[in-house]
């Protein structure tokens, strides 16, 4: 007994030479998006020296984010590339926020990460953290747990 199908079988119609140019340029656009957003966020973790680099790449990550928006609604992409160039477009947003907070606590944060690398010990990260919250201004400190 062979299964038969239920209904009319969808075949995918062959693409033209243009459609499939058009379609390759999106996937290549949102590989280079995906790049510049995990870029991004990767070398914000290594130094806050290298901010200025988070911040070329974050803002690479978003003019190239718009671009392939535009290019999957127009062109009707496939959901996954939607879905993947949304939610990196709201992780570049999170990148935003934190780069300009970085960069407004720039010293603060310098001197949190130098604490942080020679810490051996928690009670070392703790009085860390504590340095860290007594530099900050006064509306921004929080009670040590």
């Amino acid at each position: 007994m062979n299964p038969t199908p239920q209904g009319p079988q969808r075949t995918a119609r062959p693409l033209s030479e243009e459609a499939k140019a058009s379609l390759q340029k999106t996937h290549t656009l949102f590989r280079m998006f995906i790049v510049a957003v995990l870029g991004a966020f990767f070398v914000f973790q290594l130094d806050i020296a290298y901010l200025w680099l988070t911040a070329i790449l974050t803002a690479a990550g978003i003019a190239l984010g718009i671009i392939v928006l535009i290019r999957a609604i127009r062109f009707k992409e496939s959901k996954l590339v939607l879905f993947g160039t949304i939610s990196g477009l709201v992780v570049s947003a999170v990148m935003v926020i934190l780069v300009l907070t970085s960069a407004l606590f720039f010293n603060q944060v310098r001197d949190f990460q130098q604490c942080s690398r020679q810490a051996l010990t928690s009670k070392a990260s703790t009085e860390c953290r504590v340095q860290l919250e007594n530099s900050l201004p006064g509306p921004l400190k929080q009670p040590v747990r």
